[in-house]
């Protein structure tokens, strides 16, 4: 698991990844006399690509899901285009799913995929350049004729022109076989080539012996009310599994045994962070014992936590689909004055829209958790791919002094634990936090361990109940902004508890009553106070690794965790010594973090930005923080960061 410290073995394992293709040697079952060879892996990566109507991303999900009831560990990365269908056959509208699986502890998609399944020329063209000499290539045959080969520059078939020699060709006219399964079903052409999809996944899963239950019985549920299409998927499924079985063309399967050494004992599930992200929104509205209010106007990448939660009103969950993204936060800072544990869903560009408002909860001192599923700007920018610049917007993106706290997980799983603390934090301190996750967490996925409910963190909060200031003529008053002598918050009072009648707005308040102030004097401490309040919050120790006493370390924040894990984890198998730190709170930061940096000649901090944790970094702490950075909508890859390591430890 991505979550816990790895094994020598699981150490060793990560740094096989630099080998060519990713796949070590493999151990083999020979095949006697008509039999095939059955090889042993101890890890693979499949990319599955075509158009974004070829369904990939069910083809890869369902992959995912039987992999990972099979135990292994793994992780994904869904990569898709921003339309909701490209036009077909071209370049800008290959959707892809990639799916790294191990018997051991990952922490990756992977850098190359071991093997490509192309539906059309399109697919092969936009993912070549990243599958290394010696993968398999399996491509349907049918789509390669003239027209769709032109309409992506291929002058002459790949298939026959040479270009693919050194690769493992598998041509399978996957269209074709896929109608003659479904024959019987007196389904049209177009309707049952819909299942080609199918029928790769059946291939694929007899290559490296997935279950199949789990993927039949989710077609049956999925067309429960098209019984016949049902039917039909299911029969393309087996018959692609009877191809690989039956073939000559695949002479090899696979097996890559379960991780059971790479998980703790408990009970484990294939989840992605947005899913992640919903199920810790609930669980902190059950720890702390207030009904979840959900404000969103729906956005890509952010738009699943909507969906998801919008399933759970059995748990007291509301949500509100607003017609803008003003009116959902709107309609969430309502809730949180209402007493609900309320949050907002969005973008960057939401971001901007929330930002008022946004400011308005640090005025009003109300808990309310502002997610933001980051992803590539500005603008509109890149709908469906990740980035990290969002950062110094969720620090500074208000109008006057208005800081709020930012929380920002490290892996899909990590989302859950990472809104349960948002929720620890907005609850205590009374104030707005941002949690940044970005695309390539919201739609990744890996194993998650389901905890049990004693281990989740007590989030009760006391509610204001009565007069809490005696005036000096001994009348007993209720003082909506007396503090909490520890944490700095004001008393939460919920609206119509007789006595604790008190006004809001947004126009500065005097210290203690809230009654309108004007006056500089208080504006000065109000404004004083709600910063210290922010610094006050009490965040964890930055833990660093540092095993051989190194003089670099590589600081990261956000969804960089794994390629930089995987990364470091290259770089001490050759002998390389190198520290590793990775911040989830960012502001406040650890308050050990200067002291830390502090420790090492030289920091280096990457980021799918410019280098905007960098700017913080000189600026708090003056140290020469060096950038490494990339901006083009992808996560690292693990070689290529190793590779810019080295090459900063060494000069």
């Amino acid at each position: 698991m991505t979550s816990q410290v790895s094994s020598p073995a699981g150490q060793a394992d990560e740094a096989s990844e630099a080998l060519v293709g990713g796949q070590r040697a493999p151990r083999s079952d020979h095949a006697g006399a008509g039999e095939k060879e059955i090889r042993r892996l101890d890890r693979v990566i499949i990319r599955f690509a075509g158009d974004s109507g070829d369904g990939m991303q069910l083809t890869g999900d369902r992959f995912t899901s039987e992999t990972a009831s099979f135990g292994n560990d793994l992780s994904t990365l869904p990569n898709f285009p921003a339309e909701i269908r490209a036009p077909a056959g071209t370049l800008p509208g290959v959707s892809s799913f990639q799916l790294h699986f191990a018997d051991h502890d990952i922490l990756t998609p992977g850098d190359a995929p071991n093997v490509l399944v192309a539906m059309n020329p399109a697919a092969l063209k936009a993912n070549i350049g990243d599958v290394p000499r010696g993968a398999e290539i399996i491509v349907n045959t049918d789509e390669f004729t003239k027209r769709p080969m032109a309409k992506v520059g291929y002058e002459t078939s790949p298939l026959e022109d040479g270009s693919l020699d050194g690769y493992n060709v598998h041509p399978v006219p996957l269209t074709t076989l896929t109608i003659e399964a479904l024959k019987e079903f007196g389904l049209s052409r177009k309707e049952a080539e819909r299942s080609k999809n199918m029928f790769a996944l059946g291939l694929l899963s007899w290559m490296y012996h997935r279950p199949t239950e789990g993927t039949e019985a989710f077609l049956r549920a999925k067309f429960a009310k098209k019984p016949q299409i049902a039917e039909a998927n299911v029969t393309a499924f087996r018959a692609g599994w009877n191809f690989g079985e039956t073939t000559e063309d695949f002479a090899v399967s696979y097996e890559v045994a379960p991780a059971s050494q790479a998980f703790p004992a408990g009970t484990y599930r294939n989840i992605s962070g947005n899913l992640a992200l919903s199920y810790g929104l609930i669980a902190a509205s059950r720890q702390a014992d207030l009904p979840l209010y959900l404000g969103s106007y729906p956005i890509t990448p952010a738009s699943d936590i909507l969906h998801e939660l919008s399933r759970h009103k059995n748990f007291g969950v509301r949500t509100f689909q607003a017609e803008d993204e003003i009116a959902g936060i709107g309609a969430a800072l309502g809730a949180a004055f209402g007493g609900s544990l309320a949050v907002t869903t969005t973008s960057g560009p939401g971001v901007a829209l929330k930002s008022e408002t946004i400011g308005l909860a640090v005025s009003l001192e109300l808990p309310l958790i502002v997610i933001d599923i980051q992803r590539g700007g500005p603008s509109t920018g890149l709908p469906t791919k990740t980035e990290q610049a969002d950062l110094l917007q969720a620090m500074y993106g208000r109008n006057g002094e208005a800081p709020v706290p930012i929380v920002a997980p490290r892996t899909p799983a990590d989302c859950f634990d990472a809104a349960l603390d948002a929720a620890r934090i907005a609850l205590t301190y009374r104030t707005p936090v941002f949690l940044l996750s970005d695309g390539y967490l919201a739609n990744g996925s890996e194993p998650w361990k389901i905890p049990e409910t004693d281990e989740l963190p007590d989030l009760r909060v006391r509610l204001a109940s009565g007069p809490n200031h005696q005036l000096a003529d001994g009348t007993a008053v209720f003082w909506p902004y007396k503090r909490d002598p520890h944490t700095l918050a004001r008393p939460w009072a919920v609206p119509g508890t007789p006595g604790l009648e008190h006004r809001i707005g947004g126009i500065e308040k005097q210290d203690g009553s809230g009654n309108i102030s004007y006056d500089p004097a208080n504006h000065d401490l109000m404004v004083r106070t709600r910063q210290a309040k922010i610094d006050g919050i009490e965040v964890p120790d930055l833990q660093v690794d540092d095993p051989d006493q190194a003089r670099t370390l590589v600081l990261g924040w956000g969804s960089t965790y794994g390629p930089i894990t995987a990364a470091v984890r290259r770089l001490r198998a050759a002998g390389q010594p190198i520290a590793q730190a990775h911040l989830r709170n960012l502001n406040p930061f650890p308050k050990n973090l200067g002291e830390a940096l502090g420790r090492y000649d030289k920091v280096i901090v990457p980021e799918m930005n410019l280098g905007q944790l960098a700017t913080l970094i000189r600026a708090k702490y003056l140290v020469d923080a060096h950038s490494h950075n990339q901006v083009n909508g992808m996560p690292f890859k693990a070689e290529q960061l190793a590779t810019a390591l080295k090459e900063a430890i060494d000069a």
